[in-house]
Parts: structure tokens; C-alpha cells; sequence
């Protein structure tokens, strides 16, 4: 059981691309184009059938079709090679919507916030001062600030149990535990080019151990970033660069490397 990812996410164009070129879209690529809320003359990122990217700018949008002009092609994916999910406990105040932002630049495919023993209660969050209908917002902003073909899924406020329920079909599960978990480093590299990655990142008090202890049962490694305790933000925002880093930099193109994956 996973999450049903509303979509299509990317640009798809119906036929191969070059600069100069117009395009036409129709059907799931123009539900794709009207996701990102786009004005005449914005710029988007469009992936062909061939995985390649390109920059196209909007120059006519009417009922049920777009026109964009390609200028520009990508010479690197803005895509890694690998599905990030990353699993958050809610944190206070405004700190969510900056680890959606981060999360997005960084190339995580789908963010969900759950509910942790020691997490604050969205319901509580937002009695103070409601924040959880701009989340998608966020993401958004932040696609298009990066350049990214894949709108990100900021999933909806859920359960500890469910969140360990919707990972279950993911490659290699993590979740960061300041007590016993191995050094991140040496799970990347046991772990080369994995498919799907789920990262679940705790509150700002930490984890309860019988926590951990679902959480291991579901599939998840434990492992920790040094002997520092991070902040809840600093520590997701942190490792997804990291197995970016490794992983991406490493592995391939994006969906060049196993095909377009929308």
C-alpha cells in the first residue's frame, strides 16, 4: 500500500525535442503544464520521449491545449536516478515548510508529514496558526525556482503505523536515530544505486524506542549522521544532500538512466 501520487507530474512531450522548436500539448501533459499554475512567457522544464530535458516557455495557453517554445536544452538531468522519499515528523512553527522547500531543490520525488509520540499534532499546529494548505504551495515554488520536470507529492498529514504501511514496497528504508544506528556512510555504500529511497527523519525530542523498534520491524535501518545531535530540519535537509550526492552524482542521468518514470 503505497500513496495514490495524483498526477501527471511531468511535462511529457509527444514527440522528440530540439531548440527552436514548438510544441503542442494535449491530454496528461497539459493536466502536467496546468499543475505548475504557469503565465504566459514562464519558462518549464519539458522531458521528451527519449528522457532528454529542455527549458520551453509558454506562449499560448486555451481550453484544453498549450503552446510552448523550446530554447534551451539541458545538458544535465535536473532528475536523480532514484525515487527520495522523505518521511518527516512534523515539526513546530514554520520549519516544515523549509524542509519542503530544501527537500524539493534537493530532487526528493514525494515528502510526507506524519505524526510521531513526541511530534506536535498538526491539529494543534494549526489552531495556532494554520500553515498545511500552503505545503503544496511550497513545493511548487520551489520546482519552479530550481528548474526541476518533477513536481514533488507533499502527501497528506498521516499516522506513524500508516507512514510505515505506504513505505513498504520502497527499496532501502532509513530512518535517522541518534541512539544505536549505523554511520550513514556505510549503509551507502552496501547500498549502490537503489531504485527507492525512504528517509524518515524524527521530531525535535527525539524518538521513543519502542518507535524505532516498529520502525526496524517494517524494514527500516536505523543509522546517524555523527555524534551531534542536529535540529529535525538540519538533519533531513542534510542527508538528502548527502545521498544525493553519492547517489546521484554516481549512478546516472536521471530518466535517462532507466527510463521516463512520471
Amino acid at each position: 500500500m503505497t500513496f495514490e501520487i495524483p498526477g501527471p507530474r511531468v511535462i511529457l512531450s509527444p514527440g522528440p525535442l530540439k531548440k527552436g522548436a514548438e510544441v503542442t500539448l494535449e491530454g496528461p501533459p497539459f493536466q502536467a503544464l496546468l499543475m505548475r499554475e504557469p503565465r504566459l512567457g514562464e519558462a518549464v522544464t519539458v522531458v521528451d520521449p527519449h528522457g532528454r530535458e529542455f527549458r520551453a516557455r509558454v506562449v499560448e495557453i486555451s481550453e484544453g491545449k498549450a503552446k510552448l517554445y523550446v530554447f534551451e536544452e539541458l545538458e544535465r538531468p535536473t532528475e536523480p536516478p532514484f525515487d527520495l522519499w522523505l518521511l518527516q515528523a512534523l515539526p513546530d512553527r514554520e520549519r516544515m515548510e523549509l524542509i519542503i522547500q530544501k527537500a524539493t531543490e534537493l530532487g526528493a520525488r514525494v515528502i510526507v508529514p506524519f505524526k510521531s509520540l513526541k511530534s506536535i499534532a498538526l491539529e494543534e499546529r494549526e489552531a495556532r496558526q494554520p500553515k498545511a494548505h500552503r505545503w503544496p504551495h511550497v513545493a511548487l515554488r520551489a520546482t519552479k525556482q530550481c528548474r526541476r520536470a518533477y513536481l514533488p507529492f507533499v502527501a497528506p498529514y498521516c499516522s506513524f503505523e500508516e507512514v510505515l504501511a505506504r513505505s513498504e514496497g520502497l527499496e532501502l528504508k532509513l530512518i535517522l536515530y541518534e541512539g544505536k544506528g549505523r554511520p550513514l556512510a556505510s549503509i551507502i555504500r552496501r547500498s549502490p544505486s537503489p531504485r527507492s529511497v525512504a528517509l524518515m527523519v524524527g521530531p525535535e525530542g527525539g524518538w521513543e524506542e519502542g518507535e524505532v523498534e516498529r520502525a526496524k520491524r517494517a524494514g527500516f535501518i536505523p543509522c546517524t549522521l555523527g555524534g551531534r545531535i542536529l535540529r529535525t530540519e538540519t538533519a533531513a535537509i542534510a542527508t538528502c544532500a548527502i545521498l544525493m550526492y553519492e547517489w546521484e552524482e554516481c549512478s546516472g542521468d536521471g530518466f535517462q538512466k532507466e527510463g521516463l518514470r512520471p
